[in-house]
Protein backbone atom coordinates (compact mmCIF):
# COMPACT_ATOMS: atom_id res chain seq x y z
CA UNK A 1 0.00 0.00 0.00
CA UNK A 2 1.43 3.37 -1.01
CA UNK A 3 1.21 5.94 1.78
CA UNK A 4 2.52 8.86 -0.26
CA UNK A 5 0.68 11.96 0.81
CA UNK A 6 -0.28 10.72 4.27
CA UNK A 7 3.15 11.16 5.81
CA UNK A 8 5.41 14.13 6.32
CA UNK A 9 6.72 14.17 2.74
CA UNK A 10 4.40 15.91 0.31
CA UNK A 11 3.12 14.39 -2.91
CA UNK A 12 2.54 16.72 -5.85
CA UNK A 13 -0.25 15.82 -8.27
CA UNK A 14 0.08 17.29 -11.75
CA UNK A 15 -3.20 16.95 -13.69
CA UNK A 16 -4.06 18.81 -16.87
CA UNK A 17 -7.35 19.95 -15.31
CA UNK A 18 -8.41 20.28 -11.66
CA UNK A 19 -11.94 20.73 -10.37
CA UNK A 20 -11.34 23.10 -7.47
CA UNK A 21 -13.70 24.54 -4.88
CA UNK A 22 -13.52 28.31 -4.59
CA UNK A 23 -15.85 30.76 -2.86
CA UNK A 24 -18.56 28.17 -2.52
CA UNK A 25 -18.49 26.95 -6.14
CA UNK A 26 -16.76 24.30 -8.22
CA UNK A 27 -14.29 25.70 -10.75
CA UNK A 28 -12.19 24.16 -13.53
CA UNK A 29 -8.52 25.13 -13.41
CA UNK A 30 -6.03 24.15 -16.11
CA UNK A 31 -2.45 23.10 -15.34
CA UNK A 32 -2.59 23.54 -11.58
CA UNK A 33 -0.62 21.43 -9.11
CA UNK A 34 -2.22 19.93 -6.01
CA UNK A 35 0.05 19.27 -3.04
CA UNK A 36 -1.01 16.46 -0.70
CA UNK A 37 0.49 16.17 2.78
CA UNK A 38 -0.57 14.42 5.99
CA UNK A 39 -3.70 13.11 4.29
CA UNK A 40 -4.95 16.59 3.36
CA UNK A 41 -4.69 19.04 0.49
CA UNK A 42 -1.88 21.36 1.51
CA UNK A 43 -1.77 23.67 -1.51
CA UNK A 44 -3.25 24.30 -4.95
CA UNK A 45 -0.98 26.37 -7.15
CA UNK A 46 -0.97 27.46 -10.81
CA UNK A 47 1.66 25.75 -12.92
CA UNK A 48 4.16 23.20 -11.67
CA UNK A 49 5.74 23.25 -8.21
CA UNK A 50 9.51 23.60 -8.26
CA UNK A 51 11.67 21.36 -6.09
CA UNK A 52 12.37 17.70 -5.42
CA UNK A 53 9.00 16.62 -4.08
CA UNK A 54 7.59 13.27 -5.16
CA UNK A 55 5.34 13.84 -8.17
CA UNK A 56 2.50 12.02 -9.84
CA UNK A 57 2.16 13.20 -13.45
CA UNK A 58 -1.44 13.19 -14.72
CA UNK A 59 -1.16 14.56 -18.23
CA UNK A 60 -4.49 14.49 -20.06
CA UNK A 61 -6.36 13.75 -16.83
CA UNK A 62 -9.05 15.60 -14.89
CA UNK A 63 -8.58 15.58 -11.11
CA UNK A 64 -11.86 15.61 -9.17
CA UNK A 65 -12.78 14.98 -5.52
CA UNK A 66 -13.13 11.32 -4.65
CA UNK A 67 -16.66 10.44 -5.67
CA UNK A 68 -19.33 9.63 -3.06
CA UNK A 69 -22.17 7.16 -3.52
CA UNK A 70 -24.99 7.82 -1.08
CA UNK A 71 -26.70 4.46 -1.61
CA UNK A 72 -24.88 1.13 -2.01
CA UNK A 73 -25.39 -2.56 -1.28
CA UNK A 74 -21.78 -3.50 -1.97
CA UNK A 75 -21.72 -7.30 -1.80
CA UNK A 76 -24.92 -7.60 -3.85
CA UNK A 77 -23.45 -6.40 -7.14
CA UNK A 78 -21.62 -9.22 -8.91
CA UNK A 79 -23.94 -12.11 -7.86
CA UNK A 80 -26.91 -10.45 -9.60
CA UNK A 81 -25.36 -8.59 -12.52
CA UNK A 82 -26.14 -10.12 -15.89
CA UNK A 83 -28.84 -12.39 -14.45
CA UNK A 84 -31.71 -9.97 -13.78
CA UNK A 85 -31.80 -7.61 -16.76
CA UNK A 86 -34.45 -9.60 -18.62
CA UNK A 87 -36.81 -9.79 -15.68
CA UNK A 88 -35.46 -12.46 -13.34
CA UNK A 89 -35.81 -11.44 -9.67
CA UNK A 90 -32.73 -10.52 -7.65
CA UNK A 91 -34.14 -11.81 -4.36
CA UNK A 92 -32.93 -15.40 -4.61
CA UNK A 93 -29.27 -14.68 -5.53
CA UNK A 94 -29.05 -12.39 -2.52
CA UNK A 95 -30.53 -15.05 -0.25
CA UNK A 96 -27.89 -17.49 -1.50
CA UNK A 97 -25.12 -15.04 -0.57
CA UNK A 98 -26.40 -15.13 3.00
CA UNK A 99 -25.38 -18.81 3.12
CA UNK A 100 -21.71 -18.08 2.35
CA UNK A 101 -18.96 -18.50 4.91
CA UNK A 102 -17.37 -15.35 6.31
CA UNK A 103 -14.26 -15.91 4.17
CA UNK A 104 -16.31 -16.29 1.00
CA UNK A 105 -18.50 -13.34 1.89
CA UNK A 106 -15.39 -11.20 2.41
CA UNK A 107 -14.06 -12.32 -0.97
CA UNK A 108 -17.35 -11.30 -2.60
CA UNK A 109 -17.33 -7.96 -0.78
CA UNK A 110 -13.71 -7.37 -1.78
CA UNK A 111 -14.39 -7.99 -5.47
CA UNK A 112 -17.27 -5.51 -5.47
CA UNK A 113 -15.49 -2.91 -3.36
CA UNK A 114 -12.48 -3.17 -5.68
CA UNK A 115 -14.78 -2.38 -8.60
CA UNK A 116 -16.19 0.61 -6.74
CA UNK A 117 -12.72 1.95 -6.00
CA UNK A 118 -11.60 1.21 -9.54
CA UNK A 119 -14.45 3.42 -10.73
CA UNK A 120 -13.28 6.35 -8.60
CA UNK A 121 -15.72 6.16 -5.66
CA UNK A 122 -13.86 6.70 -2.38
CA UNK A 123 -16.84 6.99 0.02
CA UNK A 124 -19.89 4.76 0.25
CA UNK A 125 -23.04 5.33 2.28
CA UNK A 126 -23.58 1.59 2.60
CA UNK A 127 -26.82 -0.19 3.33
CA UNK A 128 -25.61 -3.79 3.42
CA UNK A 129 -28.56 -6.13 2.95
CA UNK A 130 -27.79 -7.86 6.27
CA UNK A 131 -25.75 -7.37 9.41
CA UNK A 132 -23.36 -10.11 8.25
CA UNK A 133 -22.72 -8.18 5.05
CA UNK A 134 -22.25 -4.94 6.97
CA UNK A 135 -19.59 -6.63 9.10
CA UNK A 136 -17.94 -7.96 5.94
CA UNK A 137 -17.96 -4.50 4.39
CA UNK A 138 -16.37 -3.12 7.55
CA UNK A 139 -13.56 -5.69 7.49
CA UNK A 140 -12.64 -5.04 3.86
CA UNK A 141 -13.12 -1.26 3.96
CA UNK A 142 -10.93 -0.94 7.04
CA UNK A 143 -8.14 -3.05 5.53
CA UNK A 144 -8.09 -0.96 2.34
CA UNK A 145 -8.45 2.51 3.87
CA UNK A 146 -11.90 3.09 2.33
CA UNK A 147 -14.21 5.72 3.77
CA UNK A 148 -17.62 4.29 4.59
CA UNK A 149 -20.90 4.94 6.38
CA UNK A 150 -22.04 1.31 6.78
CA UNK A 151 -25.14 -0.24 8.27
CA UNK A 152 -27.08 -3.45 8.04
CA UNK A 153 -30.51 -3.19 6.44
CA UNK A 154 -33.37 -3.85 8.90
CA UNK A 155 -35.26 -6.06 8.31
CA UNK A 156 -32.37 -7.94 6.75
CA UNK A 157 -32.64 -9.84 3.51
CA UNK A 158 -33.66 -13.15 5.08
CA UNK A 159 -36.74 -11.45 6.64
CA UNK A 160 -37.61 -8.44 4.51
CA UNK A 161 -39.37 -9.94 1.48
CA UNK A 162 -42.34 -11.52 3.31
CA UNK A 163 -42.82 -8.27 5.24
CA UNK A 164 -42.40 -5.98 2.23
CA UNK A 165 -44.73 -7.95 -0.07
CA UNK A 166 -47.12 -9.14 2.62
CA UNK A 167 -50.75 -9.99 1.93
CA UNK A 168 -51.83 -9.07 5.46
CA UNK A 169 -50.65 -6.23 7.70
CA UNK A 170 -50.59 -8.72 10.55
CA UNK A 171 -47.29 -9.94 9.08
CA UNK A 172 -45.82 -6.48 9.72
CA UNK A 173 -47.24 -6.27 13.24
CA UNK A 174 -45.98 -9.74 14.11
CA UNK A 175 -42.48 -8.82 12.86
CA UNK A 176 -41.92 -6.05 15.42
CA UNK A 177 -40.11 -8.06 18.15
CA UNK A 178 -37.63 -9.58 15.67
CA UNK A 179 -37.12 -6.22 13.97
CA UNK A 180 -36.39 -4.55 17.31
CA UNK A 181 -33.85 -7.29 18.03
CA UNK A 182 -32.24 -6.68 14.63
CA UNK A 183 -32.08 -2.94 15.28
CA UNK A 184 -30.29 -3.56 18.57
CA UNK A 185 -27.84 -6.03 17.01
CA UNK A 186 -27.01 -3.55 14.25
CA UNK A 187 -26.60 -0.75 16.78
CA UNK A 188 -24.25 -2.87 18.89
CA UNK A 189 -22.08 -3.53 15.83
CA UNK A 190 -22.19 0.12 14.77
CA UNK A 191 -21.13 1.35 18.20
CA UNK A 192 -18.23 -1.11 18.21
CA UNK A 193 -16.71 0.39 15.02
CA UNK A 194 -17.95 3.98 15.17
CA UNK A 195 -15.05 6.31 14.37
CA UNK A 196 -12.65 3.49 13.50
CA UNK A 197 -9.63 4.06 11.26
CA UNK A 198 -9.23 7.67 12.27
CA UNK A 199 -12.88 8.45 11.59
CA UNK A 200 -13.13 6.83 8.16
CA UNK A 201 -15.76 4.33 9.40
CA UNK A 202 -18.91 6.11 10.60
CA UNK A 203 -21.93 3.76 10.70
CA UNK A 204 -25.50 4.88 10.13
CA UNK A 205 -28.79 3.28 11.05
CA UNK A 206 -30.26 1.83 7.87
CA UNK A 207 -33.93 0.73 7.97
CA UNK A 208 -35.13 -0.93 4.79
CA UNK A 209 -37.97 1.54 4.28
CA UNK A 210 -41.07 3.00 5.98
CA UNK A 211 -43.33 0.33 4.48
CA UNK A 212 -41.58 -2.45 6.46
CA UNK A 213 -41.60 -0.59 9.79
CA UNK A 214 -43.99 0.57 12.49
CA UNK A 215 -43.86 3.63 14.75
CA UNK A 216 -42.24 1.50 17.47
CA UNK A 217 -39.41 0.26 15.25
CA UNK A 218 -38.81 3.67 13.66
CA UNK A 219 -38.44 5.24 17.10
CA UNK A 220 -35.84 2.57 17.91
CA UNK A 221 -34.02 3.35 14.66
CA UNK A 222 -33.86 7.04 15.50
CA UNK A 223 -32.71 6.39 19.05
CA UNK A 224 -29.81 4.40 17.61
CA UNK A 225 -29.05 7.04 14.99
CA UNK A 226 -28.82 9.74 17.65
CA UNK A 227 -26.41 7.59 19.68
CA UNK A 228 -24.18 7.12 16.64
CA UNK A 229 -24.38 10.73 15.46
CA UNK A 230 -23.79 9.97 11.76
CA UNK A 231 -27.26 10.04 10.22
CA UNK A 232 -29.83 7.63 8.81
CA UNK A 233 -30.17 6.00 5.40
CA UNK A 234 -33.19 4.24 3.87
CA UNK A 235 -35.21 3.46 0.78
CA UNK A 236 -37.86 6.18 0.58
CA UNK A 237 -41.16 5.93 -1.31
CA UNK A 238 -39.48 3.45 -3.63
CA UNK A 239 -42.60 2.49 -5.59
CA UNK A 240 -46.23 3.64 -5.59
CA UNK A 241 -47.31 0.49 -3.78
CA UNK A 242 -45.04 1.36 -0.83
CA UNK A 243 -46.46 4.86 -0.54
CA UNK A 244 -50.03 3.60 -0.69
CA UNK A 245 -49.29 1.10 2.08
CA UNK A 246 -47.86 3.75 4.39
CA UNK A 247 -50.73 6.14 3.64
CA UNK A 248 -53.30 3.47 4.38
CA UNK A 249 -51.70 2.38 7.66
CA UNK A 250 -50.52 5.66 9.13
CA UNK A 251 -52.49 8.39 7.38
CA UNK A 252 -49.53 10.01 5.63
CA UNK A 253 -47.23 9.28 2.73
CA UNK A 254 -43.77 7.96 3.66
CA UNK A 255 -41.94 11.22 2.94
CA UNK A 256 -43.94 13.28 5.44
CA UNK A 257 -44.61 10.42 7.88
CA UNK A 258 -40.89 10.14 8.71
CA UNK A 259 -40.92 13.73 9.94
CA UNK A 260 -42.85 12.53 13.00
CA UNK A 261 -39.81 10.52 14.13
CA UNK A 262 -37.14 13.20 13.57
CA UNK A 263 -35.54 11.76 10.44
CA UNK A 264 -35.04 15.22 8.95
CA UNK A 265 -33.29 16.56 12.06
CA UNK A 266 -30.10 14.62 11.23
CA UNK A 267 -28.28 13.78 7.98
CA UNK A 268 -30.83 11.70 6.08
CA UNK A 269 -30.18 9.84 2.82
CA UNK A 270 -33.32 8.60 1.04
CA UNK A 271 -33.13 6.46 -2.09
CA UNK A 272 -35.27 6.15 -5.23
CA UNK A 273 -38.58 7.96 -4.49
CA UNK A 274 -40.33 6.46 -7.51
CA UNK A 275 -43.54 6.45 -5.51
CA UNK A 276 -43.40 9.96 -4.05
CA UNK A 277 -46.21 12.49 -4.32
CA UNK A 278 -44.38 15.08 -6.39
CA UNK A 279 -47.06 17.72 -5.94
CA UNK A 280 -46.48 17.90 -2.18
CA UNK A 281 -43.23 16.04 -1.44
CA UNK A 282 -40.99 18.11 -3.73
CA UNK A 283 -41.60 21.36 -1.87
CA UNK A 284 -41.41 19.63 1.51
CA UNK A 285 -38.06 17.95 0.78
CA UNK A 286 -36.56 21.11 -0.69
CA UNK A 287 -36.99 22.70 2.74
CA UNK A 288 -35.21 19.85 4.56
CA UNK A 289 -31.61 21.08 4.68
CA UNK A 290 -30.23 17.78 6.02
CA UNK A 291 -31.95 15.58 3.45
CA UNK A 292 -30.23 14.11 0.38
CA UNK A 293 -32.10 12.32 -2.39
CA UNK A 294 -30.35 9.28 -3.86
CA UNK A 295 -30.99 8.77 -7.55
CA UNK A 296 -29.81 5.35 -8.80
CA UNK A 297 -29.89 5.02 -12.61
CA UNK A 298 -29.10 1.29 -12.51
CA UNK A 299 -31.02 0.59 -9.32
CA UNK A 300 -32.92 -2.39 -10.69
CA UNK A 301 -30.39 -3.49 -13.27
CA UNK A 302 -29.16 -1.76 -16.41
CA UNK A 303 -31.56 0.71 -17.95
CA UNK A 304 -34.08 1.13 -15.14
CA UNK A 305 -34.01 4.84 -14.31
CA UNK A 306 -37.26 6.02 -15.82
CA UNK A 307 -39.28 5.70 -12.63
CA UNK A 308 -37.04 7.90 -10.45
CA UNK A 309 -37.61 11.69 -10.20
CA UNK A 310 -34.09 13.01 -10.86
CA UNK A 311 -35.15 15.97 -13.02
CA UNK A 312 -38.02 16.82 -10.67
CA UNK A 313 -35.68 16.82 -7.66
CA UNK A 314 -33.20 19.09 -9.48
CA UNK A 315 -35.98 21.51 -10.39
CA UNK A 316 -37.23 21.59 -6.80
CA UNK A 317 -33.77 22.37 -5.43
CA UNK A 318 -33.52 19.14 -3.41
CA UNK A 319 -29.96 18.18 -2.54
CA UNK A 320 -29.39 15.29 -4.96
CA UNK A 321 -26.76 12.56 -5.19
CA UNK A 322 -26.30 9.85 -7.79
CA UNK A 323 -25.76 6.51 -6.03
CA UNK A 324 -24.74 3.05 -7.14
CA UNK A 325 -27.42 1.01 -5.41
CA UNK A 326 -26.25 -2.35 -6.72
CA UNK A 327 -25.67 -4.40 -9.90
CA UNK A 328 -23.47 -1.61 -11.37
CA UNK A 329 -20.43 -0.52 -9.36
CA UNK A 330 -19.35 2.18 -11.82
CA UNK A 331 -20.30 5.53 -10.28
CA UNK A 332 -18.94 7.56 -13.19
CA UNK A 333 -21.14 5.57 -15.58
CA UNK A 334 -24.14 6.05 -13.30
CA UNK A 335 -23.58 9.80 -13.09
CA UNK A 336 -23.38 9.93 -16.89
CA UNK A 337 -26.57 7.87 -17.23
CA UNK A 338 -28.35 10.20 -14.80
CA UNK A 339 -27.66 13.09 -17.16
CA UNK A 340 -28.45 11.24 -20.38
CA UNK A 341 -31.63 9.60 -19.07
CA UNK A 342 -32.56 12.88 -17.41
CA UNK A 343 -32.26 14.80 -20.66
CA UNK A 344 -34.41 12.24 -22.42
CA UNK A 345 -37.06 12.42 -19.70
CA UNK A 346 -36.92 16.21 -19.82
CA UNK A 347 -37.49 16.25 -23.57
CA UNK A 348 -40.45 13.89 -23.16
CA UNK A 349 -42.09 15.60 -20.18
CA UNK A 350 -41.24 19.30 -20.28
CA UNK A 351 -44.43 21.28 -20.77
CA UNK A 352 -46.56 18.27 -19.89
CA UNK A 353 -45.35 17.50 -16.38
CA UNK A 354 -47.56 18.53 -13.46
CA UNK A 355 -44.45 19.71 -11.57
CA UNK A 356 -41.36 21.63 -12.71
CA UNK A 357 -38.55 19.62 -14.33
CA UNK A 358 -34.98 20.63 -15.10
CA UNK A 359 -32.70 19.50 -17.93
CA UNK A 360 -29.55 18.22 -16.20
CA UNK A 361 -26.13 19.63 -17.06
CA UNK A 362 -22.62 18.24 -16.70
CA UNK A 363 -22.26 20.46 -13.64
CA UNK A 364 -25.28 18.74 -12.11
CA UNK A 365 -23.56 15.45 -12.92
CA UNK A 366 -20.29 16.23 -11.18
CA UNK A 367 -21.89 17.96 -8.18
CA UNK A 368 -24.19 14.97 -7.67
CA UNK A 369 -21.24 12.67 -6.91
CA UNK A 370 -18.97 15.14 -5.06
CA UNK A 371 -20.17 18.34 -3.42
CA UNK A 372 -23.85 17.46 -2.91
CA UNK A 373 -23.39 14.19 -0.99
CA UNK A 374 -20.54 15.69 1.04
CA UNK A 375 -22.82 18.53 2.09
CA UNK A 376 -25.54 15.99 2.89
CA UNK A 377 -23.13 14.21 5.20
CA UNK A 378 -22.26 17.53 6.84
CA UNK A 379 -18.67 17.15 5.63
CA UNK A 380 -16.96 20.34 4.52
CA UNK A 381 -13.73 18.36 4.24
CA UNK A 382 -15.03 16.00 1.53
CA UNK A 383 -16.38 16.42 -2.00
CA UNK A 384 -14.16 19.38 -2.84
CA UNK A 385 -10.57 20.14 -3.78
CA UNK A 386 -9.64 22.95 -1.42
CA UNK A 387 -6.78 23.61 0.98
CA UNK A 388 -7.44 21.75 4.22
CA UNK A 389 -9.88 19.23 2.73
CA UNK A 390 -9.22 15.52 2.94
CA UNK A 391 -7.05 14.23 0.09
CA UNK A 392 -9.80 11.95 -1.24
CA UNK A 393 -9.11 12.32 -4.95
CA UNK A 394 -9.83 10.69 -8.30
CA UNK A 395 -8.20 11.32 -11.68
CA UNK A 396 -9.91 10.46 -14.98
CA UNK A 397 -8.41 10.25 -18.47
CA UNK A 398 -10.30 12.74 -20.63
CA UNK A 399 -7.80 12.87 -23.48
CA UNK A 400 -7.24 9.31 -24.74
CA UNK A 401 -9.18 6.71 -26.67
CA UNK A 402 -12.98 6.70 -26.33
CA UNK A 403 -13.18 9.65 -23.94
CA UNK A 404 -10.96 12.29 -25.55
CA UNK A 405 -9.52 13.61 -28.82
CA UNK A 406 -5.94 12.45 -28.25
CA UNK A 407 -4.99 15.63 -26.42
CA UNK A 408 -6.21 17.61 -23.43
CA UNK A 409 -9.76 18.84 -24.21
CA UNK A 410 -10.92 22.43 -23.58
CA UNK A 411 -14.11 21.45 -21.66
CA UNK A 412 -13.27 18.23 -19.78
CA UNK A 413 -16.60 17.79 -17.96
CA UNK A 414 -18.27 17.19 -21.32
CA UNK A 415 -15.76 14.43 -22.04
CA UNK A 416 -17.04 12.58 -18.97
CA UNK A 417 -20.21 11.93 -20.98
CA UNK A 418 -18.06 9.59 -23.10
CA UNK A 419 -16.13 8.07 -20.20
CA UNK A 420 -16.74 5.32 -17.68
CA UNK A 421 -14.95 3.82 -14.68
CA UNK A 422 -12.28 2.22 -16.86
CA UNK A 423 -11.06 5.73 -17.66
CA UNK A 424 -10.26 6.32 -13.98
CA UNK A 425 -6.48 6.30 -13.54
CA UNK A 426 -5.71 7.15 -9.91
CA UNK A 427 -7.75 6.99 -6.69
CA UNK A 428 -6.66 7.94 -3.19
CA UNK A 429 -8.27 8.32 0.22
CA UNK A 430 -6.53 10.63 2.70
CA UNK A 431 -3.46 10.65 0.49
CA UNK A 432 -3.14 6.87 0.21
CA UNK A 433 -3.21 5.56 -3.36
CA UNK A 434 -5.71 2.73 -3.70
CA UNK A 435 -5.76 2.66 -7.49
CA UNK A 436 -2.64 3.59 -9.45
CA UNK A 437 -2.57 3.83 -13.23
CA UNK A 438 -5.85 1.92 -13.37
CA UNK A 439 -4.85 -0.98 -11.11
CA UNK A 440 -5.88 -1.81 -7.56
CA UNK A 441 -2.80 -1.44 -5.34
CA UNK A 442 -4.20 -1.89 -1.81
CA UNK A 443 -4.44 -5.63 -2.38
CA UNK A 444 -3.37 -8.27 -4.88
CA UNK A 445 -5.69 -7.42 -7.76
CA UNK A 446 -5.42 -10.83 -9.41
CA UNK A 447 -6.21 -12.62 -6.17
CA UNK A 448 -9.20 -10.35 -5.50
CA UNK A 449 -10.60 -11.12 -8.96
CA UNK A 450 -9.94 -14.86 -8.71
CA UNK A 451 -11.52 -15.21 -5.27
CA UNK A 452 -14.51 -13.10 -6.27
CA UNK A 453 -15.00 -15.32 -9.30
CA UNK A 454 -14.86 -18.50 -7.20
CA UNK A 455 -17.56 -17.23 -4.87
CA UNK A 456 -19.94 -16.03 -7.57
CA UNK A 457 -19.56 -19.39 -9.33
CA UNK A 458 -20.62 -21.04 -6.08
CA UNK A 459 -23.72 -18.85 -6.05
CA UNK A 460 -24.42 -19.73 -9.69
CA UNK A 461 -24.13 -23.45 -8.97
CA UNK A 462 -26.76 -23.15 -6.28
CA UNK A 463 -29.07 -21.19 -8.57
CA UNK A 464 -28.56 -23.71 -11.36
CA UNK A 465 -29.51 -26.56 -9.03
CA UNK A 466 -32.79 -24.72 -8.42
CA UNK A 467 -33.42 -24.16 -12.17
CA UNK A 468 -32.75 -20.49 -11.57
CA UNK A 469 -31.39 -19.86 -15.06
CA UNK A 470 -34.76 -19.66 -16.75
CA UNK A 471 -34.86 -18.73 -20.46
CA UNK A 472 -35.05 -14.99 -21.10
CA UNK A 473 -36.94 -13.20 -23.91
CA UNK A 474 -35.21 -13.01 -27.29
Amino acid sequence: MSVLGRGAKPLVLEPSWTLTYERGELQLRRDHSVVVENGHIAAIVPGRVQGREVRLPMEGQLLIPGMISGHTHVAAGSPTRGLIESGRPFARPLLVTELLSDDDLDALTAYNLAEILRGGCTTQVEQSVSLRQAKSYGRVARSWGVRGYPGGMVPGWSRVMPIWFRQSDQVLLDSVPDTLAEIQANLDFALSVNGAEGGRILPMMTPHGPETHTPETLRAVMEGARQLGNGVHTHLATIARDSATVQRLWGKGPVTWLEEFGFYDIPFFGAHMGGWDAATDAEFLAEQVKFTYEHCPTGNGAGSAGWQPFIEALAAGINTNVGLDTHSNDLLENAKLAVLYGRLRYDLTNGRSTVPVRRPTVWDMIKSVTLNPANGLGRTDLGRIAVGAKADLTSIDVSGFLSGPGTTPPEPLHNLLYANGLHVRHVMTEGVLQVSDGRLVVDDERRVIARGAQVVQEVWRQLESEDGFTPTPR
